[in-house]
Parts: C-alpha cells; sequence; structure tokens
C-alpha cells in the first residue's frame, strides 16, 4: 500500500535540488544556473528555507552536513552543532526540582551553530560568498513570501509561544500568525542576513548580534554568553558507514543519531527482508524490533565524543549486530528493550543537492520544536534553537548536560555510495522519526528495488519510547491485526497528522549516466526540481 500522493519522480541531467518548500528549492536551481556547484545551492537553500519555513530552522539554531566531492571520490562531514554554555549548571536544574529540560526554557539554549556552518561548507567546498548566496534569502526576509498551509498551521498553533516576550512579536502580524497565502515580511531577520554578508560568521558570533543573543539570553535566565559564541567552531568530522545489501550507507559520527540508522540497518542484514513481502506483519514486525533496539543503543551510548566516549566501532561491528539482532523473536514483541551490553572501553528542515559534476550535499538545518523555545532575540529575528532539552538532568549518564558540551542531536544527512560511485543523496525529517524513516526507505529501496518516489509513498511506522507504536492509515487492517497478536501496541494516524512519520527527500544518480531521479515527501510541501 502507498500514501496516496500521485506524485511521479523527478528526472534531471544538469542539476537537482530536493527540499521541504518550492521558494527554496527554486533558489537553489538559481544558484546552480548561476554556476555555483552543490554546496553553494545547498547552502542558499538552507537560508532560504530558515526565512521561508521559520518553525523549522533558522540562524538561531544547528547543521549537519555531508558532502560527496565527486573528483576525491569521497564523503566528508561537518558537525555543525552548538554547545552549552561555560555556565551550564546540571545542579541548578535538578535544585529547581526539574527532571528534565523544558523545550520552551532559555536553559534548552545553546550555541547555534548553523551560521557558522555555512561558511565553513562555503569555505572547504563552495565557489560564492555570501553576498550572492544570502541575496535570495534577504529579498524574501525584506520584501515578504507568501506562507504555505502546513507552515501557516504550524505557526497558528505556535502563537502562544511566540507571545511570551514582548520580542515573540517580531514573528507575528498584530499578534497573530500569518495566514495562508499572506504575505509575510520579517525584516529583522533581513538585517541579521546582512549583517552575516558584511561580516561573515564572525558578524554573527561577535560584536553586536552576539552581544544582543547573550545579554537575552542571560536576561531569561539562560547560559550563553559572548565568550561562548565567540570560541564557537564548527568542525569536519570523519563519517561513519556500514555496508547494507552491497551499498555503502553515510552518516555523521555521534552526537549525532546516525548511529542509529546503521545500528538498525545490521541488524537487518541477517534476514531475508525481501521475501518478507513489502508490506508484511513479517516485515514490519522485523524493522519494528530492529528499531527499538537501535533507539535503546542510541539513547543509552550516544553523546559528545568530546565528553564522554562512544564505542562507535564496538556499536556497528557485524557480530555486535548479530548479538542484538538474536534478541529478536519473530512470533512475539519484545517487551522490555534494554541497551545491549558491550566491552568497556524533533522541527527539521533538509535538503539535497545534487550537480552537474556529480558532487552533491546533503544538509539539514533545524531549531527543534516548532519555533524552537520560542524566545526571539530582540531586534534581529533570531530564533532561538532549544537542542539542549535533548541533555539528560541525570549525572550518570553520558549525555548529562555539562558546560561546554555538545548534546545527543536527532538531525542527520545520509548517502549512499557503491564502489566509489555516489548513488544516492537523502534524508528524512523529524526528530526520533528520523533515523527509523531512514531505515525504511533504504530498506524499499535496497530490498524492494523502489525508486526514490515510490520510497517515500510506502506506508511508514514510528516507534514512540513508552507510548504505542503510530501506523499509517492504509496499512492493512489484517496486518495491524497480526502484528497487535504479536504484541504489538499500535495507535493509526491518518490526514495531516501523517507528518508525524517525518518528511524525506532523495535524489539518486546513475553513475553511468549521470542522471539525477529525485523523490518528495508527499506528506508535506516538499517539492524537487531539476535543470
Amino acid at each position: 500500500m502507498w500514501f496516496d500522493s500521485r506524485r511521479s519522480a523527478i528526472h534531471a541531467r544538469n542539476g537537482m535540488v530536493a527540499t521541504s518548500q518550492p521558494l527554496a528549492a527554486m533558489t537553489g536551481i538559481q544558484i546552480l544556473m548561476a554556476g555555483g556547484n552543490a554546496v553553494d545551492a545547498a547552502v542558499a537553500t538552507a537560508a532560504t528555507l530558515a526565512v521561508v519555513e521559520p518553525m523549522s530552522t533558522g540562524v538561531g539554531g544547528d547543521l549537519f552536513a555531508l558532502v560527496w566531492n565527486a573528483k576525491e571520490k569521497r564523503v566528508h562531514a561537518l558537525n555543525g552543532s552548538g554547545r552549552a554554555g561555560e555556565h551550564a549548571s546540571l545542579e541548578e536544574l535538578v535544585r529547581q526540582g526539574l527532571n528534565t529540560i523544558p523545550e520552551d526554557s532559555p536553559y534548552s539554549v545553546t550555541v547555534p551553530g548553523t551560521v557558522d556552518g555555512w561558511e565553513n561548507l562555503l569555505n572547504k567546498c563552495g565557489t560564492m560568498g555570501f553576498q550572492d548566496i544570502l541575496k535570495p534569502a534577504i529579498e524574501y526576509a525584506e520584501n515578504g513570501f507568501p506562507v504555505s498551509e502546513i507552515i501557516s498551521n504550524a505557526w497558528v498553533s505556535s502563537v502562544p509561544k511566540l507571545s511570551k516576550l514582548p520580542s515573540g512579536q517580531e514573528m507575528l502580524i498584530n499578534g497573530r500568525a500569518p495566514e495562508t497565502s499572506e504575505i509575510m515580511q520579517l525584516p529583522e531577520l533581513g538585517k541579521t542576513l546582512r549583517a552575516i554578508v558584511d561580516g561573515g560568521a564572525r558578524g554573527f558570533y561577535t560584536g553586536r548580534i552576539a552581544e544582543r543573543i547573550s545579554q537575552f539570553v542571560e536576561q531569561q535566565g539562560g547560559w550563553i554568553s559572548q565568550k561562548d559564541l565567540a570560541e564557537h567552531s564548527s568542525e569536519w568530522v570523519e563519517p561513519i558507514s556500514t555496508n547494507y545489501r552491497g551499498m555503502d550507507i553515510w552518516e555523521c559520527p555521534p552526537n549525532g543519531q546516525g548511529l542509529n540508522v546503521l545500528l538498525g540497518l545490521n541488524m537487518l542484514e541477517g534476514f531475508q527482508i525481501s521475501d518478507m513481502g513489502a508490506q508484511s506483519t513479517d516485515r514490519y514486525h522485523h524493522l519494528m524490533e530492529t528499531t527499538r533496539l537501535a533507539l535503546a543503543d542510541g539513547f543509552r551510548y550516544i553523546t559528545d565524543p568530546e565528553s564522554e566516549h562512544v564505542p562507535v566501532p564496538v556499536l556497528l561491528s557485524k557480530n555486535y549486530a548479530q548479538k542484538r539482532a538474536r534478541e529478536i523473536n519473530p512470533d512475539r514483541a519484545l517487551q522490555t528493550i534494554l541497551p545491549g551490553k558491550i566491552p568497556p572501553t524533533g522541527n527539521t528542515v533538509y535538503l539535497t543537492v545534487i550537480d552537474k559534476d556529480g558532487n552533491a550535499c546533503s544538509l539539514m538545518n533545524s531549531i527543534y520544536r516548532n519555533f524552537g523555545t520560542g524566545l526571539v532575540v530582540p531586534e534581529t529575528g533570531i530564533l532561538l534553537h532549544c537542542r539542549g532539552a535533548l541533555f539528560s538532568l541525570d549525572p550518570n549518564h553520558p549525555n548529562a548536560l555539562a558546560p561546554g558540551k555538545r548534546t545527543f542531536h536527532t538531525i542527520i544527512p545520509s548517502m549512499v555510495t557503491q564502489n566509489d560511485n555516489l548513488i544516492m543523496s537523502f534524508g528524512v525529517m523529524g526528530a526520533l522519526q528520523q533515523a527509523q524513516a531512514q531505515i525504511q526507505v533504504l530498506t524499499n529501496m535496497f530490498d524492494f528495488d523502489m525508486e526514490p518516489q515510490q520510497a517515500l509513498n510506502a506506508l511508514r511506522y514510528r516507534i514512540n519510547p513508552s507510548q504505542a507504536t503510530a501506523i499509517e492509515e492504509g496499512i492493512s487492517n489484517e496486518v495491524q491485526a497480526q502484528l497487535a497478536k504479536r504484541g504489538h501496541d499500535l495507535t493509526l494516524i491518518s490526514g495531516e497528522q501523517r507528518t508525524l512519520f517525518g518528511k524525506g527527500q532523495i535524489i539518486a544518480r546513475n553513475p553511468e549516466t549521470g542522471t539525477l531521479t529525485a523523490g518528495t515527501e508527499p506528506r508535506s510541501d516538499g517539492i524537487a526540481i531539476g535543470w
């Protein structure tokens, strides 16, 4: 069964952009047609998304990216996530009686990593500067853009969050959310983007903007100082990978949750998934169980590797996967899921671009929840993210809050290669759904030979820790009944709530012909444009 999207795959040869908003996708295509490469187009697209989809992303958030260099035949990974402030205090929050960090509180604000991530991408892999890259985003911020239906609905639900402080009015129209198709202007954000053009990333992390960010956060009781901002830098890191059905699947390493995808695929490799049927009870059961095991390991072990040891080689070993897979009962759902034992030693935007030379960029930008914390830095249009809410307040947990530490991160751009050729660049937005949706999409393609649009159209599930497993309307009553009989606690999701299952974009490349084939998420405003 399929989500009834009526969408067909998009094909092109000279370049392609796939993302969640048409205005942003057009920005990327215009950059490609002007001679920019995949990274140039990706950053320009991300900047436009920061304006036209502000509930999901912005300069007050974080960034992760994978870059495929066609000449080097190599995947590069950029960690553009920020750290907790130097004065962050787990003890203070515990004294207040908190068990978790509230998402709408100043305590959840970590240093925003987006702007430095953009600059780092352009400096290492791009050909253009901020003056050209940010021009479309600035024009939309200053002159306005028509708001899409899905974005308007999210905006309406977030009015109370944005109305907590006077500066939140910068994101509203006379105290209300913009209606569908209404023109929305964000002039203060436009000024901030112009400051980035003039001063680069340092124009954001030092000077007037940095002073405003730190003063505002500290006034609200948070912990971001001017020193924290000035010392921030994104980091090029070694990507991690595993081989599944002859394909090399690439992810950013921890503190991101890409490890969960690879853990799940390694476990699935031991089962003959293709013999089960794409919409069969057996397939859903095995995918759900491996997802639950992978997420349990991720919650236990993924954190900032600079602060705590993350045993990636052990977790990615095939022997470990085989051991975990043996815990799966083909006839019964596990009632208790614990992390595997090893030897000692949320909202988001996604975009992908492939250019005419075969270079690719898979990029995610996020402020985590709808409109992040809801805290807007006065006179800047900067919505601060709430990524720090993922820190644990258990001092013995690997992901415990600590000064200068990066938290567990949900955003995971991905790529697939084979024999030193790029096969596809892809990702699925949706907090904890990202890893499990990637697993579902990858098995759709490499176990059942689906093309990108089919793989995204296929019905999905979502594992919710401590809650019923969400399944998408369209999965047959018979399969639902059989899954329930095996012990799965299920809840059916339909209508606009289908966005719960993630919002994905895929661009595949034929290594022999160079032809690009894209699929775009049918559960959102996604679009792929090629030329």
